[in-house]
């Protein structure tokens, strides 16, 4: 996979070390309260973060971890940003992100983002990308309207309702 740079970050592959910081900052109930998982279950939670670290995705498609650059002990872990195949669909895939609650507010979703989307459209050729967002995560809605996704109506995301955020290259 590529790694992407930014003024502030670095996005490179997300790796099995990275695997105790995922797990402490999905521990996090405000950071997790949108999104469906084994959060309060040690072991499932582990099994769940390592299948999706280790899971065979399409060529340009996966988890990238999300790293301050400019950090003092060196580069720090943030968050993480994926891509992947929309089942359901032909050519499209979904963007996400998930940040550590300190990092929440400083503008980096969407600076973390932005590449990974140019990446998506402009060199893996998707036609659409797209964001399932529960209806009540008004920050990670303006993460998605910040990178030019536009919201195309209500649906299903893990058996609760959603916000569809899509953006096609055509």
């Amino acid at each position: 996979m590529t790694e992407f740079l930014t003024t502030r970050l670095r996005l490179r592959p997300r790796c099995h070390s990275d695997l105790e910081d995922c797990l402490a900052m999905d521990r996090d109930p405000l950071v997790t309260r949108f999104v469906a998982g084994p959060w309060g279950e040690p072991d499932a939670h582990r099994a769940f973060v390592l299948e999706r670290m280790s899971h065979p995705y399409p060529p340009g498609m996966g988890y990238w971890t999300i790293l301050d650059r400019k950090a003092a002990e060196g580069e720090a872990f943030l968050g993480w940003i994926l891509l992947l195949p929309v089942e359901s669909e032909e050519n499209a895939a979904e963007i996400g992100w998930r940040l550590a609650r300190q990092c929440w507010g400083r503008g980096i979703a969407p600076e973390a983002a932005l590449p990974v989307l140019r990446y998506a459209l402009e060199t893996l050729k998707v036609s659409t990308v797209v964001a399932e967002i529960h209806p009540q995560n008004a920050a990670s809605i303006a993460v998605a309207e910040k990178i030019g996704l536009r919201f195309v109506g209500q649906t299903m995301a893990d058996g609760a309702p959603a916000k569809s955020y899509r953006l096609s290259s055509n």
